[in-house]
């Protein structure tokens, strides 16, 4: 028997593969299923399963590329209800996989079809739970995804969760391995550990959610205690993921055309799509095409793209560093924007010497700064990180507006002022101060190396550490 978590970082997000003897699966697959086909190939093995713990808001699942591909079958928890063919399990079915067993949990609460899929090996132990959202290490899924669809109150979905919890997952042996869909940096959970595995037992000592004597009451207030709005694509993301969407394949062919300078402009003015330069702040600060947006791709590229940009039908123009386009349209396909219609060809390099108008952002030193506070009376400190970060530990008198609502909070800064705006080390700050300026913002100035370099300077005010929440 072989288990293999497959975890991408920028997504915080852990597919499976399952093999013994000549057969595999596959849990919670990501939109690019070539590696998943590639690694069965080379092992000689066919794909049999494709397990689904429940509809993905996060990210788009490659179950149906997968299913397409290799003739495995989709297979769901109870009440689930694709629109494609799946199986629906019950509630402690069992699928034969070589010589293992895989045994539908079912355990409602983040979604009212969630599942976890209990691995016993060929002698019938508890060997591993692959425990989706249900269950991370450090903490459980937020139970608020769900509401619309199961037409249940954030507090109702808790109480569920914590009954599935109890009468499911804790009575298995305490060491049954945890390997769960996500780690730290997801959106999904308010606490999650860096570990990306655990035992089970270890889970019940540390784990808040599992604490032995938790009421049910105690547990509804602590796991929806801190809950923010969750990014604006989860809906349409589930949406995909039971609706069906179109191959893969076809996503990056079109968003891989390469454009010359005159055609990617006029796409622009007809489409109006949304340029984004995925290339690094440092790079981006010195030159830019008006009115694109950073997001640089070696950062959490997708979850920024689908925390500000609502709509994911949104025509999308790429400017982005040589031979990393398809990287790019991979990465915005795997959250759901497939309509990247195409890249800068010789990215902004050949943008310039075609002699179109370039931008630029005005940055300032941490010193710089400094003597700026000591010289002049007023200078607004803007502060675009999370509000836990802001409330653990902040320049006394900076104003937060974190970058996740900018766009529902952009009235609150005034065009008229002057911005010295930072995040945690200068990937956010840039995200931030680009879609303002696009939109007309002209006086907002970065400060190099984030609150990192404010603190580590001495010389600003910063308010006493408070240990962060776990607000989302």
């Amino acid at each position: 028997m072989l288990i293999e978590q497959i975890y991408t970082g920028c997504l915080a997000q852990g597919a499976y593969y399952i093999q013994s003897e000549n057969e595999a699966a596959i849990i919670d697959p990501l939109r690019e299923v070539a590696p998943y086909i590639q690694k069965a190939r080379e092992a000689g093995v066919q794909i049999k399963y494709v397990f689904e713990t429940h509809f993905h808001a996060d990210f788009v699942s490659g179950h149906l590329d997968l299913a397409e591909k290799t003739g495995a079958t989709i297979v769901y928890g109870p009440t689930a209800k694709p629109h494609f063919d799946a199986y629906v399990a019950k509630d402690r079915e069992e699928f034969k996989l070589g010589k293992v067993t895989i045994r539908v949990l079912h355990t409602p609460g983040h979604t009212m079809e969630s599942a976890c899929f209990l691995l016993l090996d060929e002698n019938g132990k508890q060997t591993g739970l692959f425990s989706g959202d249900t269950l991370f290490i450090g903490d459980v899924g937020r139970p608020d995804l769900a509401q619309k669809a199961a037409h249940m109150t954030q507090e109702e979905l808790a109480g569920t969760l914590y009954d599935s919890l109890r009468n499911q997952v804790m009575p298995l042996n305490d060491d049954v391995i945890i390997y769960p869909a996500h780690g730290a940096g997801s959106a999904c959970g308010k606490n999650m550990s860096k570990e990306t595995t655990d035992s089970l037992g270890n889970q019940k000592k540390y784990n808040y959610a599992l604490r032995a004597n938790m009421t049910r009451d105690e547990f509804i207030t602590e796991v929806t205690r801190g809950l923010m709005p969750p990014p604006a694509y989860f809906p349409m993301n589930v949406k995909m993921n039971k609706e069906g969407y179109q191959s893969i394949d076809a996503v990056i062919s079109q968003g891989t055309r390469a454009l010359a300078v005159e055609a990617f402009e006029t796409a622009a003015n007809e489409t109006g799509a949304v340029l984004i330069d995925t290339r690094s702040p440092e790079v981006f600060t010195k030159g830019f095409i008006p009115n694109s947006i950073n997001i640089g791709i070696d950062g959490s590229f997708a979850p920024w793209v689908g925390a500000l940009v609502p709509d994911i039908t949104q025509p999308i123009l790429i400017i982005a560093d040589e031979g990393r386009q398809e990287e790019v349209v991979t990465r915005l396909a795997r959250v759901g924007y497939d309509y990247t219609i195409g890249y800068l060809k010789g990215g902004f390099e050949a943008w310039k010497a075609a002699g179109k108008e370039t931008e630029n952002i005005a940055s300032v030193s941490a010193e710089e700064l400094l003597q700026l506070k000591e010289n002049q009376k007023d200078v607004n400190l803007l502060d675009a990180r999370k509000a836990s970060e802001y409330s653990a530990e902040h320049v006394i008198g900076a104003e937060n507006i974190p970058l996740d609502y900018i766009n529902s909070h952009m009235s609150e800064v005034d065009k008229n002022k002057t911005y010295y705006v930072h995040c945690a080390s200068g990937y956010r700050s840039m995200i931030f101060i680009s879609i303002l300026k696009a939109r007309g913002y002209d006086h907002l100035i970065n400060i190099n190396g984030g609150f990192k370099a404010l603190k580590e300077n001495g010389k600003f005010n910063i308010s006493p550490y408070v240990c962060p929440s776990t607000m989302l």
